[in-house]
């Protein structure tokens, strides 16, 4: 064989791809949302998926989505990946880098993307458009000149080879 290889992944099959991995241990029944943080010279700077804070048990708090009180239900106690993602950063800024995430981020993730620097938002699925969080985010994101663009699957097979 000459030459290299042509099935290689390109660099957004490879960080949407680590972006779904990380949602694989969220604990959610419901929702794995999974985000990868890049440098614009594509090096993985961190990476974060829904769940509970550090130091709380998945078993003692509540993981429903309804019911008559909102201390039941999981969304006062859990932490969004893209969140998730910034705060497992630990080496400086994030000014200039991209991000990929299995689902567009709610408004108070993008205040967060915003606010870290992050200038570019790849995404999977964009299944809550149209909402006011999505619109909001949206809104913020144009006004704040971030970038964001759905990631187009390529219905590749992953093949491993050893």
């Amino acid at each position: 064989m000459s030459g290299k290889r042509e099935d290689y992944l390109t660099w957004d099959e490879y960080f949407m791809g680590v972006a779904a991995l990380s949602g694989m241990r969220s604990k959610d029944p419901h929702t794995q949302v999974g985000a990868c943080i890049v440098s614009s010279d594509n090096k993985i700077l961190s990476m974060g998926y829904n769940g509970l804070p550090k130091g709380c048990s998945d078993d003692e708090f509540p993981w429903n989505r309804e019911g008559s009180d909102p201390l039941n239900n999981k969304y006062f106690y859990t932490t969004h990946s893209e969140l998730n993602a910034i705060l497992n950063y630990r080496g400086g800024s994030l000014d200039g880098s991209k991000m990929y995430v299995t689902l567009f981020p709610c408004n108070e993730c993008a205040k967060a993307i915003i606010q870290a620097g992050i200038k570019t938002v790849i995404y999977r699925s964009d299944k809550y458009a149209g909402t006011p969080s999505v619109t909001a985010s949206k809104r913020m994101f144009d006004a704040a000149g971030v970038r964001y663009y759905q990631y187009t699957e390529t219905g590749r097979e992953l093949k491993f080879t050893l």
